[in-house]
């Protein structure tokens, strides 16, 4: 019987002491989120290689991708600790850091991870729609970009600068999408995947011809003197079939990450991210043959995180003083 007793008590405290490592090991194992954009967007099969990387590269990380509005809705959340990184766009990134425009009474600090890709912003309405000039959109029923999205904000500010006032049609891309094709709708303002339209609008060129605006000369140059914080771009003819060249407005889509993100484990993301990218490409095909790590730098606009920093300069890369990291 004192035998038996001893069993069982040496096997309970083998159980706790299994129990108690197993606990320990979850409490170590960080949890991270990262805020993506709409399921239907090419960028979201973008996050969703970018958070296997992580899982399979970074120990004790376990990261997951959330469904959210894109940047707006992304910066929001991080000023909310509701995400731990997430998609920005350059340009409402740095307006956000520097409390300009919307944020003027909301900065909001977010650090720069990495820049992925730069995305023109393509005005692509249905050829019936009888508009064949920015200025024709006077009036005309468009979608700005997705609701939250930058697109949605940029978009406004720039037919504003241009004197140009659609009728704006609010909505998810799935709901627009359905919309330009049932003819409720004339268009909408949408990401390109480098000098490619994005998949959404391929699928609405599926059934419906479409056409893709471009920006005059005069149009180019006031966008350029009045919203420095844009690129103006020429994309040549094949963004799709039949689509002759074009010039339109773009800016950087970027990582973000809370500053509360530690250091090594930024460190360590941006490691597997810049030294794994055949899986991004794969899943974005923009990234095919792109260095990100150039464009990090180049076209980055607010204060890269400490661990990004690091593995920058450690690869031989000089940081350049406006992505200096700062406490």
């Amino acid at each position: 019987m004192k035998e038996h007793a001893v069993k069982t008590r040496i096997t309970a405290l083998a159980a706790g002491i299994a129990m108690l490592s197993a606990v320990s090991v979850a409490q170590a194992e960080q949890r991270l989120l990262i805020g993506s954009t709409s399921s239907s967007s090419s960028h979201y099969g973008y996050f969703v290689a970018v958070n296997q990387l992580i899982n399979e590269y970074v120990e004790d990380v376990n990261s997951s991708v959330a469904e959210t509005g894109a940047t707006v809705d992304n910066l929001r959340r991080l000023s909310r600790d509701q995400i731990d990184m997430g998609l920005v766009t350059t340009n409402t990134g740095y307006q956000a850091y520097a409390g300009q425009g919307d944020y003027s009474s909301r900065p909001v600090d977010s650090r720069l991870l990495w820049v992925y890709t730069v995305a023109p912003q393509n005005v692509v309405l249905r050829q019936d729609a009888g508009v064949s000039s920015m200025a024709g959109l006077e009036g005309v029923r468009l979608n700005p970009g997705i609701t939250g999205s930058s697109t949605e904000a940029t978009t406004e500010a720039v037919f504003e600068t241009l004197g140009i006032a659609p009728d704006y049609v609010r909505g998810s891309t799935s709901d627009v999408v359905d919309s330009i094709k049932d003819d409720r709708i004339a268009g909408y303002v949408k990401s390109g995947v480098g000098k490619r339209l994005d998949g959404s609008t391929m699928d609405i060129a599926t059934f419906t011809d479409v056409a893709v605006l471009s920006l005059d000369e005069q149009q180019a140059e006031t966008l350029r003197s009045e919203m420095p914080e844009l690129a103006v771009v020429d994309i040549p003819e094949g963004a799709a079939q039949g689509v002759p060249a074009y010039t339109t407005w773009a800016f950087g889509v970027a990582m973000h990450a809370s500053p509360s993100l530690d250091e090594e484990t930024a460190y360590q993301i941006v490691k597997a991210v810049m030294e794994h990218p055949d899986p991004q490409a794969n899943a974005f095909a923009a990234l095919e043959g792109e260095d990100m790590a150039e464009m990090t730098l180049s076209v980055g606009s607010v204060p890269l995180h400490p661990g990004a920093a690091r593995y920058f300069e450690e690869q031989g890369y000089e940081i350049p003083e406006a992505l200096t990291p700062v406490e």
